[in-house]
């Protein structure tokens, strides 16, 4: 008999396969397309250590307890970048979160019971499908093509399902999406709005990668969308962004907007996970988005991300042509390549490592019937020279899998 009675949802935990890959890492010589990780090279260190010290300025108060809601100058920042990007709120709207993962997993908590149905863009980010089994939800896969969420596939499934089992919730990240790297077109953004107000779910939208964008032509928020069908009325659309992608993961600074109900709720539910953010991380961003240094650092990220990704999608395309499958995303940091059903996966992966390059396994993206002739391959981290390499290394495992 044992003294620990653990929860069904931790009775046979599993981990992310993502980080499982970890110890290929560790070995010599290996070059990563696996990890979702921004560059390191692309980090402004010297904007940073500047609003670090400036953070510092403010005596002790970046070393004390802060409110859960988040600091009031993150907020007006925070506040600031959504505007941007044309969403209407002020700082009140803004909860800061400990990255956004924390957001969704605050949002699970309030709104989600055990057995309530979520429906979850397929293939989908793995800690998302991880959160919604901790949380006991019954998860309802809807489909991806080469422009995001299928709403119509959506909008058949919902008319099909009784009331009981529609969806209480739907989880989204349009922008450049992980792990397919599609864009949403704006028509199936507000088609996906007008389902959420005539079926009654909730959309969270996730957005840590929409700034990393590789043209000037991108839609409006799903949450600016709702915010134009329903003017001053309740927004069923929850928002989450994230300053991992785009200033440091080590700050693990992330924000949500919503309705006021929710917001409320969700700060509630804050307190007793870690009663508020760091503040003197979030003194540090606060300070950074101030300095004006935000906007030059994304734009130079972007640039070498193109870059990078060019390198390997192009790479792909002349060295293994009708063997895989692929859309040239439009930002972000990763391709979704599907390969030829005659190429053992289990083969494939295991010649990959040999040949010190490593990818995602596409099965690791779904709830359920996984592709296993799919993969996610992340451009980030690696520069040109080494996306060069395991370009090379890829083509020799395919050709030993074939």
């Amino acid at each position: 008999m044992s003294f620990f009675q653990f929860t069904p949802a931790f009775a046979n935990p599993q981990g992310s396969p993502i980080r499982e890959l970890f110890p290929y890492l560790s070995r010599p010589g290996m070059i990563s397309l696996a990890g979702g990780y921004p560059s390191p090279s692309l980090f402004d260190q010297e904007g940073l250590a500047a609003a670090a010290a400036q953070a510092m300025t403010t005596g002790a108060t970046a070393l004390q307890y802060g409110a859960t809601e988040g600091s009031p100058a993150l907020r007006e920042q925070l506040a600031a970048q959504c505007q941007a990007r044309g969403i209407r709120c002020s700082a009140g709207d803004v909860l800061v979160t400990t990255g956004s993962q924390q957001g969704f997993d605050l949002l699970l908590r309030v709104l989600i019971q055990p057995g309530d149905a979520v429906c979850v863009e397929t293939p989908a980010y793995p800690a998302t499908i991880a959160a919604l089994r901790q949380a006991g939800a019954k998860i309802l896969s809807t489909p991806v093509d080469g422009d995001g969420l299928d709403v119509e596939a959506l909008a058949t499934m919902l008319a099909a399902l009784p009331v009981a089992e529609r969806p209480k919730l739907l989880y989204t990240v349009p922008n450049f999406s992980n792990p397919c790297g599609t864009l949403l077109v704006q028509q199936r953004r507000e088609r996906l709005v007008q389902l959420a107000l005539q079926y009654g779910f909730v959309v969270v939208e996730d957005d840590p990668y929409g700034e990393l964008a590789f043209t000037d032509a991108r839609p409006a928020p799903v949450y600016a969308a709702a915010q134009q069908r329903v003017g001053e009325g309740e927004n069923p659309v929850v928002y989450l962004s994230s300053l991992s992608k785009t200033v440091a993961p080590g700050l693990r600074v992330g924000w949500m907007v919503a309705d006021p109900a929710v917001l409320r709720r969700c700060t509630v539910a804050k307190q007793t996970n870690d009663l508020c953010t760091s503040p003197l991380a979030q003194a540090v961003a606060a300070s950074y988005l101030q300095s004006g240094r935000y906007g030059q650092a994304v734009a130079k990220a972007c640039a070498e991300y193109q870059r990078r990704m060019l390198a390997l999608t192009q790479g792909l395309k002349a060295r293994l042509g009708e063997l895989v499958q692929f859309v040239q995303p439009a930002g972000g940091m990763f391709v979704w390549m599907t390969f030829d059903a005659r190429i053992d996966p289990q083969k494939l992966f295991d010649a990959a490592v040999a040949a010190h390059v490593i990818f995602v396994p596409g099965k690791a993206f779904y709830a359920d019937n996984a592709n296993l002739h799919s993969m996610r391959l992340s451009f980030a981290a690696p520069d040109v020279a080494q996306i060069e390499q395991a370009v090379d290394r890829l083509t020799e495992a395919f050709h030993k899998a074939s």
